[in-house]
């Protein structure tokens, strides 16, 4: 069994050697993923009318939905979607032609819409909306629908991010060493 990674208009995707991709994802058209990512079960990332990229150590988990705006009249370029390094994207959760920066947990079934930006260093709760165009600054906890600044994180929190992220680097090694399969 392999991952579907398929070519789109000739755009193939670019994949770093030490990538995990489950054998029940999809990765189509212009997707990049940087050193140390892993793609779990059921996860789609179709980067057919522009880009995606994810950066290095970043996870995203079962069920998750990553795509992209195609150029016209919202946007002259259309939207990409970045993801920056040790980001925990978590099950179910949609992101939609975004950009997220570094050290960011998204949580389950949460859904970022087009142009939002996520800086740094943030929690967003399972289940929370981020609406198009909107900006969560760095060092918070949102929640809700739309996605609201509850609270500064902690230390511990801050700490969590990057562990969370190592954490699915060391999974992913643990599943391409499987000799069980």
């Amino acid at each position: 069994m392999y991952p579907i990674i398929r070519p789109y208009q000739g755009i193939f995707p670019k994949i770093a050697d030490s990538v995990y991709l489950d054998p029940f994802c999809s990765i189509i058209g212009d997707v990049q993923l940087a050193e140390d990512v892993s793609i779990w079960p059921m996860c789609v990332l179709r980067g057919d009318v522009n880009t995606i990229k994810v950066g290095k150590r970043t996870n995203i988990q079962d069920g998750a939905v990553l795509h992209v705006a195609r150029k016209g009249e919202a946007s002259k370029e259309g939207y990409s979607l970045y993801i920056g390094d040790d980001v925990t994207v978590g099950h179910k959760a949609m992101l939609h032609a975004c950009h997220i920066q570094d050290r960011v947990l998204i949580g389950m079934g949460a859904i970022v819409l087009d142009n939002a930006n996520i800086e740094s260093d943030v929690i967003l709760g399972a289940g929370s909306l981020v609406p198009s165009n909107k900006t969560l600054k760095s060092g918070f906890l949102y929640i809700g629908s739309p996605a609201k600044a509850i609270r500064e994180l902690t230390i511990d929190e801050l700490a969590f991010l990057k562990r969370s992220a190592m954490h699915y680097v060391k999974l992913k090694n643990d599943y391409i060493h499987d000799t069980s399969r």
